[in-house]
């Protein structure tokens, strides 16, 4: 029986220091039944001219030219192309693990239709990693162990970008890059969790995932943190807010003072509470802030909590515990 075919979807630009190792490690994939299509969307560097030699020597890789602009469009014009019955996307700068493939693909042929295959990354970086990436490679990789992504899926992008599998027919089933909208991974991975796809638990590393000052993440404001909020009150509206129970913010910094004016925005009502004695009894933008303690006069709340500090972080979730509010129906960190 022959091996079924998994196509895997990089969109490139400007990346000709890193592409020669993405294209090396998928070619030493031990799962050898694929097809890299590679799309690039306006390089001005060598980054096309190295696919295009790897090209010549394997025919399972695939140079094409981005039919727009952007990497949506990108990843839209490798989709159309491909041919696979698995699909995956790679980012040019990162690398495979040997065995990535292989798990994915015998995950999903073991589970079935309308699940994902997921994999633990290790973020590197040449001149040392970060706290902060250093802590989001952490808190991925527990979630990954055990399948438990959507669990915080509003506090950060909970399946990495470069590092996921599905089923074509499911992949569709979900519009697959067809929305125009950025940040393109995330809104994606709420796709996923809209559908209803159950995570795969794995406790392999299949990603080797590279941060660099100019990594488009961290350039681009596609990628801002209001981009960020903006989709996930989009999705909280649509999947998790329910109307006829009372809604309080926790929290007045920077991102609860935003989320307030997106709430106000679409014109849902809510309490807005916190701790910090100079702004209790203070109004912004016509609503009042109210201490803490008010949340008990509230009937059946749901709370989206925009508090940052992870001692704060760890104290709210424990009043939640012991009022026996469940997360992500009765709770929802946002940070």
């Amino acid at each position: 029986m022959s091996q079924p075919l998994v196509s895997i979807l990089v969109p490139f630009k400007n990346t000709e220091a890193y592409i020669s190792d993405c294209l090396e490690s998928i070619l030493k994939q031990t799962c050898t039944n694929w097809e890299a299509i590679f799309v690039d969307d306006g390089s001005e560097d060598s980054s096309f001219a190295i696919v295009e030699n790897f090209s010549k020597k394997d025919q399972r890789i695939k140079p094409l030219k981005n039919k727009g602009q952007g990497i949506i469009n990108a990843l839209q014009t490798a989709y159309n192309y491909c041919k696979g019955d698995y699909i995956t996307r790679m980012d040019s700068d990162d690398m495979m693990t040997p065995i990535r493939l292989e798990v994915m693909l015998k995950s999903l042929e073991k589970h079935g239709k309308k699940h994902l295959a997921v994999g633990q990354v290790n973020y590197f970086r040449a001149d040392g990693l970060s706290d902060g990436f250093a802590k989001y490679e952490k808190w991925l990789n527990k979630l990954t162990k055990t399948g438990a992504n959507y669990s915080e899926i509003y506090k950060e992008c909970v399946i990495p970008s470069p590092c996921w599998m599905l089923f074509r027919e499911d992949f569709e089933a979900c519009d697959g890059f067809n929305p125009n909208r950025y940040p393109e991974d995330y809104d994606l991975a709420f796709r996923f969790y809209k559908a209803g796809y159950t995570c795969i638990p794995c406790d392999e590393i299949l990603l080797q995932w590279r941060d660099y000052s100019t990594r488009t993440s961290r350039t681009h404001e596609h990628y801002a943190e209001n981009s960020f909020l903006d989709l996930k009150v989009d999705y909280f509206l649509e999947l998790n807010y329910d109307a006829s129970r009372p809604l309080a913010i926790w929290g007045a910094g920077a991102k609860g003072k935003k989320l307030a004016k997106l709430l106000l925005k679409n014109n849902i009502p809510f309490f807005w509470i916190c701790d910090n004695p100079k702004k209790i009894g203070k109004h912004i933008y016509g609503e009042e802030l109210l201490n803490f303690d008010y949340l008990a006069e509230l009937n059946h709340p749901q709370s989206i909590v925009t508090v940052a500090n992870e001692d704060a972080q760890k104290e709210i979730k424990a009043y939640f515990e012991t009022q026996k509010m469940k997360s992500m129906v009765d709770y929802f960190f946002f940070c």
